[in-house]
């Protein structure tokens, strides 16, 4: 019972949408300015019926609570109608192509780096998709029962956080349902960012309503936008030499990140702990291969999308295995498009069990076995 009382407790509080109100909000107001005092009532009351909509699931956040006190304060300040035209709100639009603005060589993380070492930077790639499974920057699988939040990158130029659910309260296998990132201030390139998504909600600004760095020379070296067509979020930062995509398949979120070896590396012993640098904590790993029933079927489904046999085609045998969802294959499938995108040897972005490099590769089938497991021991 208590267990059902968490799970429902968790999915609760998952559903409150208060972020997407806050960058909806934010959207609507960036480009106008005190005499356009009508609109900003307009996109008060559309604030406030956004919380309304949500107010049961929020019951309990702070965030929630904060954001109904100051829409109430802001309502007195602009001496707003509580009654009146609503709108949906537009995101802000860049005023100028940002391809086309000049930025110093010290926002180009190649030129600069090229200019100090004479060399060009290795990069380094990694995933985090599914339920829930982890390439590391060294090429590491892990599928992992992580659940909270845990860093996924940390170090001094940028900092990635997902917070984990649980799939359902009988089984002890999670999916990302939140994504946030730091993209720490550089005096020379971009004033800090924070950008966050959530399930149902994948913003393309960051959390202040702006899609670049801020108003430095270097701000453009920072930019986000949206692919539609690839399903994903885009954040370009190219004065660090990185690039993060974050996208929703079903109910999932999954997060994969271009980085150069340099700016990976840059973090300190208290650091080390993060996802893409070292996978999840040994007692968190899952790797075991057990023979399983009714594999085919799973087999069947993930071959439609993905015609090699590799370890991404084993975690997706997995996550059908383990939910009994035939579409959670999409979620891999995804996966392995991203790294065609990102993974810096488009050659051999495959991996297979005991030829991958780095360190020694975990599989990803020991959940189900120690869910079997259990189940014989009760």
């Amino acid at each position: 019972m208590i267990v059902l009382i968490f799970y429902f407790c968790n999915t609760v509080l998952s559903q409150c949408r208060i972020l997407r109100c806050n960058s909806e909000y934010l959207f609507a107001t960036n480009h106008l300015d005190d005499s356009l005092n009508e609109d900003y009532c307009i996109a008060l009351r559309s604030y406030s019926l956004c919380t309304q909509r949500t107010a049961w699931f929020c019951r309990g956040d702070l965030v929630y609570h904060s954001a109904v006190q100051g829409i109430e304060d802001l309502m007195i300040q602009h001496n707003c109608s509580k009654e009146g035209a609503v709108s949906l709100p537009h995101p802000r639009v860049p005023a100028e192509n940002q391809e086309n603005l000049h930025l110093p060589d010290t926002c180009k993380y190649e030129k600069s780096f090229y200019f100090k070492q004479r060399q060009k930077p290795t990069y380094l790639h990694c995933d985090v998709f599914g339920n829930l499974h982890i390439r590391t920057f060294y090429n590491d699988f892990h599928t992992c029962r992580v659940q909270g939040a845990w860093p996924v990158i940390d170090n001094n130029y940028l900092s990635v956080q997902m917070t984990n659910v649980p799939i359902s309260p009988h089984q002890n296998i999670s999916t990302i349902s939140k994504v946030t990132a730091i993209f720490k201030n550089s005096k020379e390139c971009i004033d800090q960012k924070v950008y966050q998504a959530e399930i149902d909600n994948i913003p393309a600004a960051f959390v202040d309503g702006s899609v670049n760095g801020g108003d430095r020379n270097g701000a453009n070296s920072l930019v986000i936008k949206e692919n539609s067509d690839a399903g994903h979020v885009e954040i370009q930062a190219s004065y660090i030499g990185t690039t993060l995509l974050v996208r929703q398949v079903g109910q999932h979120l999954g997060f994969a990140i271009l980085m150069p070896e340099e700016v990976a590396s840059s973090h300190t012993e208290e650091q080390d702990q993060q996802l893409c640098v070292s996978g999840c904590p040994f007692t968190e790993r899952l790797p075991l291969n057990p023979p399983i029933d009714n594999e085919e079927g799973a087999k069947a489904k993930c071959k439609e999308k993905l015609q090699v046999e590799d370890i991404y085609f084993e975690c997706c045998v997995f996550d059908i295995l383990v939910t009994g969802n035939p579409n959670v294959s999409l979620a891999t499938f995804r996966a392995v498009e991203d790294a065609k995108i990102l993974h810096p040897d488009k050659e051999t972005f495959h991996a297979f069990r005991n030829s991958v490099a780095g360190r020694p590769t975990d599989c990803c089938l020991f959940l189900l076995a120690s869910l079997l497991w259990i189940v014989f021991l009760h």
